[in-house]
């Protein structure tokens, strides 16, 4: 008896080691939902991309089809960049008043519209019109406030890194389309380019309505990293008014003039400049238009890598002096251009391309974070209208660089505007005052 009394005793422990996997099971932790949000906003964006992969590689082909002047080409561009910027507020207000998975689902069915449109136009209003109003309108309700907003909803902490990789997304779908469109131009047309775009918006239609989710409460989660569980906040009615009442709120602050002031010239040195100009510029140099026109891909390669460094740099370091050395660094980059410029590619050409590739759009994160700093839950739609400022930019500068072509027949001036501009953008990241920390009582 005492024999099976001891063997029982001994053999007790056994169920217990047979529970001992599953704490480990229990350690490998499920990727959070946020991640995966993440995810498709990063595919929405890069399929969002490939229209404004378009319009430096259609100036040529529409100027000798149509006789455009390439000021009227850039005119329908700067609509194009003007209402990207001007419609993102407004989108970012109405994804609090109906979601961001229907507002996203539509833009992508405008661009979609628009693009395919213009296989059919045969007038210059046509091309304002499709080009201009209807992809203007669908790609700004896509704008970088959309990765803001998913940001702000779904992220308390990593938000630097994450909003870095969804600024690169823009660049990745650069990377995709660039010289894929541009063979299909040279040797199908610019036609079959843009039936391209048009299946590529559509295709990204599915992934946003069954993937995509408007907050973590939808899906019972808290956002990644936050402490305590976040109930989704009611739609907020009146999107319009809200987006332009928050414009008054956050422009009688100096901060917000110095941020929209900043990214309006990161607009004029990038968008505007380099993706409307810089094929067209090469090509005048003698170079051909498919190797200027992957030269604008390697930028994206390298703008991916630059982006999310910034990312990470935003969560550690002050974002006014990264915007400073960011602005900095590429207003000499733009100085050094038009003596680079050449039939061939030659190693300072692509020194110039992987350093001012970093820089591309390096300056979002930081400029996303001090919107967050100064504006807090309002960050989202004060971040859209600072955005609709980089886009006036970049949509003067796209005008101007076709006009000056078409007055002195050459770019070299703009180039020479546009590194001095960015240096007046470096001293003004650098006025940008911090917010005051929030004082906190001491216990008695």
């Amino acid at each position: 008896m005492t024999q099976t009394t001891d063997t029982a005793a001994t053999a007790e422990p056994k169920p217990q080691s047979a529970r001992r996997p599953r704490p480990r099971r229990n350690r490998m932790v499920s990727l959070h939902r946020a991640w995966f949000v993440a995810a498709v906003t990063f595919v929405t964006i890069i399929g969002a991309a490939a229209f404004r992969s378009l319009p430096g590689l259609l100036i040529d082909p529409l100027h000798q089809e149509y006789g455009w002047s390439r000021g009227t080409i850039g005119a329908a561009v700067s609509v194009n960049l003007a209402l990207y910027g001007l419609t993102a507020p407004f989108a970012a207000a109405l994804m609090d008043r109906f979601g961001i998975r229907r507002v996203v689902a539509v833009a992508l069915t405008v661009i979609a519209l628009g693009s395919g449109l213009t296989v059919w136009m045969t007038a210059a209003w046509q091309l304002l019109l499709c080009w201009g109003l209807l992809v203007g309108l669908g790609s700004g309700s896509m704008a970088l406030a959309f990765a803001a907003t998913v940001t702000n909803r779904w992220f308390t902490e990593r938000r630097g890194l994450v909003t870095g990789i969804l600024t690169a997304a823009s660049a990745s779908g650069q990377l995709i389309f660039l010289p894929l469109l541009s063979w299909i131009v040279e040797k199908h047309d610019w036609r079959p380019a843009a039936v391209t775009v048009s299946l590529a918006a559509l295709a990204v239609v599915p992934f946003v309505w069954l993937l995509l989710r408007d907050h973590p409460a939808d899906v019972g989660l808290k956002p990644y990293g936050a402490k305590e569980f976040v109930p989704k906040p009611e739609p907020v009615p009146g999107a319009a008014r809200r987006a332009v009442t928050v414009l008054f709120k956050a422009a009688r602050t100096g901060p917000f003039w110095l941020l929209a002031g900043t990214f309006a010239i990161c607009g004029a040195s990038t968008n505007g400049l380099i993706q409307t100009h810089f094929v067209p510029a090469a090509h005048d140099h003698g170079m051909p238009v498919t190797a200027a026109a992957s030269l604008l891909a390697v930028i994206g390669v390298f703008d991916v890598v630059g982006t999310i460094a910034s990312g990470w740099f935003t969560d550690r370091f002050d974002a006014r002096r990264l915007l400073a050395v960011y602005y900095g660094l590429r207003g000499i980059s733009l100085l050094f251009l038009p003596m680079l410029l050449g039939p061939s590619v030659h190693p300072p050409m692509l020194f110039f391309i992987v350093f001012y590739g970093l820089d591309w759009v390096a300056t979002v994160p930081p400029t996303v974070a001090l919107c967050r700093e100064h504006y807090g839950d309002d960050s989202a739609i004060v971040f859209g209208w600072v955005l609709a400022s980089h886009q006036v930019g970049a949509a003067l500068v796209a005008f101007v660089g076709g006009v000056v072509r078409d007055v002195f027949g050459e770019y070299d001036m703009i180039w020479y505007a546009s590194g001095a501009l960015c240096a007046a953008a470096a001293l003004m990241a650098l006025v940008i005052r911090r917010r005051p920390a929030a004082v906190v009582p001491a216990v008695a």
